[in-house]
């Protein structure tokens, strides 16, 4: 008779499995706001004997949580969730990532004019969460994109795809900045107050720009998140 247990250890499959299904249960908790952001978790003991897994595994799904950026884990203490919104996909554009995790977010445009340079035009975009301006964009795109009732689904990235512009290459800068008294009374801060500037360069394959996006960013409300391995 074939056996999956030998001198007693569970095979990687088995463990892999109930690891993933605690992985996804906690993180289902966290996103969906059953858990809030300061909320502790239950010990590793209650893991363990809620979900029929070791204390081993619990410690491993934990591990992987803190690398989701939903908690943090604090030796002797216990494990915290630091998860307080969703994921900004750049891919597909902040306005749509905020709607698809239900934010209570909206967005103003507030003009879009030429660019000093030719073939390019300004525009410019507030946002809000609970009814205070959050973020201040303005991006620099060609002329050529914008219709003549302007953008597509009132989305950046919507209005380059629907007009074949695709970036491949680019780069980005973030750095904090004191508000300019302009810019501070778009956001109802009072000049000075530090933002987080993002600065994002998209060019196409022949080098073309597709689009310059200086974005400013309510550090209470965003924070960036490089991952990488070797």
């Amino acid at each position: 008779m074939n056996r999956f247990m030998y001198n007693g250890a569970v095979p990687e499959q088995v463990r892999h499995s109930k690891r993933s299904r605690l992985v996804s249960d906690l993180a289902a908790h966290i996103r969906s706001g059953r858990l809030s952001r300061g909320d502790r978790l239950p010990g590793e003991n209650q893991l363990a004997a809620r979900y029929s897994v070791s204390r081993g595994t619990v410690r491993s799904a934990l591990a992987e949580l803190q690398k989701q950026d939903l908690i943090t884990t604090e030796t002797g203490v216990g494990s915290f969730v630091t998860f307080d919104g969703a994921p900004l996909d750049q891919e597909i554009g902040w306005a749509r990532a905020l709607a698809d995790s239900g934010a209570d977010a909206t967005v103003e445009l507030l003009g879009i004019d030429p660019a000093e340079a030719d073939g390019l035009v300004v525009v410019r975009r507030r946002r809000s969460a609970a009814g205070r301006p959050v973020s201040l964009e303005t991006a620099l795109i060609p002329a050529s994109a914008v219709s003549a009732t302007g953008l597509v689904d009132d989305s950046i990235t919507a209005t380059l795809a629907a007009a074949g512009l695709r970036g491949v290459e680019g780069e980005q800068t973030i750095s904090v900045v004191p508000l300019d008294a302009a810019d501070a009374a778009l956001l109802d801060r009072a000049p000075g107050t530090p933002f987080l500037q993002a600065v994002r360069v998209t060019r196409a394959a022949d080098g073309a720009l597709v689009e310059r996006v200086t974005s400013l960013l309510d550090p209470e409300r965003f924070r960036f998140h490089l991952r990488f391995s070797s």
